[in-house]
């Protein structure tokens, strides 16, 4: 007995010297902590974390989590999400409705709330760290043409025609469009400033309890400037005479007088018009094609990239160039570049000088 209680002993002494070990390397964790439940830790831990962000992407992740992962993790511990249950998951995601984008888009979520875990010293490791994800294809960007845009354009109600003139011209976010004022413009110099934009969420996510609500800064927390024509300025002035619109007012409101919904846009308005102008992708159309498509048409214009980043006010070039030769005829178009170059010096035959 006694030999026994020996060698139980220098085995404790053991578990405990590694534990020491592990705590001085910050790896340790409780297995007590690890008992709690998927659903219990969000609560908990996770949510408090993220009081810092956006709330429409707050917004966000309550949707994923609510409806890809709570309902399947909940009431599993912690440490019992291993990454074969997570790999589980992404193979039926895979089988189902959801794309390979979306698949990897949740992923990437519970990847972060998982690694907040682990700093939390919930658990050991990540168990998303080694997920096999499904292959994201490139899909080449939907971009309406003039003459489709224009068949849309006379399908729009006469009430919202101007805003969706200004949306193809500018390149506006929804939200920023919608929040724009009389005093957001200047008449003289044609140059609309985006200081603002109206978010919309479910009310149970919203700080104000209402569903649409003024953040008092765009995306990126960055006000812009975009120029617009001397005509749109004209037909602006026009549009505020003809609704009434102070100077304070919004631009753009529903029937009411109210902010005008994105969703009851689409559904009343938007959808059927692109539907009336019998488009051959009407089903894939939607408001957000028309800020490519201005990016889309400024650069095959022949616009400077830069201006077209700062008129859309993406945070990276980069994000600029996947414009670059989107519209149907680009292949055309650099064909025409190509024989205007090459027919235009076949009949050059001296030689350079030196």
């Amino acid at each position: 007995m006694r030999r026994n209680g020996s060698r139980r002993k220098r085995e404790a002494e053991k578990v405990a010297a590694r534990r020491e070990v592990d705590a001085g390397r910050g790896d340790w964790t409780s297995p007590a902590a690890g008992r709690i439940n998927f659903g219990d830790y969000l609560t908990r831990y996770y949510w408090p974390t993220t009081a810092h962000l956006e709330v429409s992407t707050r917004a966000a992740y309550r949707y994923y989590l609510d409806r890809h992962f709570v309902p399947r993790f909940a009431t599993m511990p912690m440490l019992r999400i291993s990454p074969s249950v997570v790999q589980a998951w992404v193979n039926e995601a895979a089988t189902t409705e959801l794309s390979a984008r979306s698949i990897v888009t949740y992923h990437a979520l519970l990847h972060r709330i998982f690694a907040r875990a682990v700093i939390d010293r919930i658990i050991p490791v990540n168990p998303c760290a080694h997920t096999e994800l499904p292959k994201v294809l490139a899909v080449r960007k939907l971009i309406i043409t003039v003459a489709q845009f224009e068949k849309i354009l006379t399908k729009i109600p006469a009430r919202y025609r101007m805003m969706v003139l200004l949306a193809i011209e500018s390149g506006l976010r929804w939200g920023e469009l919608v929040a724009l004022r009389p005093v957001d413009i200047d008449f003289d110099t044609r140059i609309v400033t985006v200081r603002r934009t109206i978010v919309e969420v479910a009310k149970k996510n919203s700080p104000t309890g209402q569903r649409c609500f003024v953040k008092d800064y765009p995306k990126d927390d960055e006000q812009r400037l975009v120029q617009t024509e001397r005509g749109t300025c004209k037909q602006l002035r026009e549009h505020m005479v003809e609704y009434a619109i102070r100077d304070t007012d919004l631009l753009f409101t529903s029937s009411t007088g109210t902010v005008l919904s994105r969703n009851n846009f689409r559904t009343k308005y938007w959808a059927p018009a692109v539907q009336a102008a019998k488009l051959d992708n009407s089903s894939k159309v939607t408001f957000h094609h028309l800020r490519a498509a201005h990016a889309s048409w400024l650069l095959a214009g022949g616009a400077d990239i830069q201006v077209v980043k700062e008129r859309l006010g993406h945070a990276h070039i980069t994000t600029t160039q996947l414009y670059l030769g989107t519209l149907p005829d680009a292949g055309d178009r650099a064909l025409a570049a190509y024989r205007k170059t090459r027919n235009g010096t076949r009949g050059d035959t001296s030689t350079p000088s030196a």
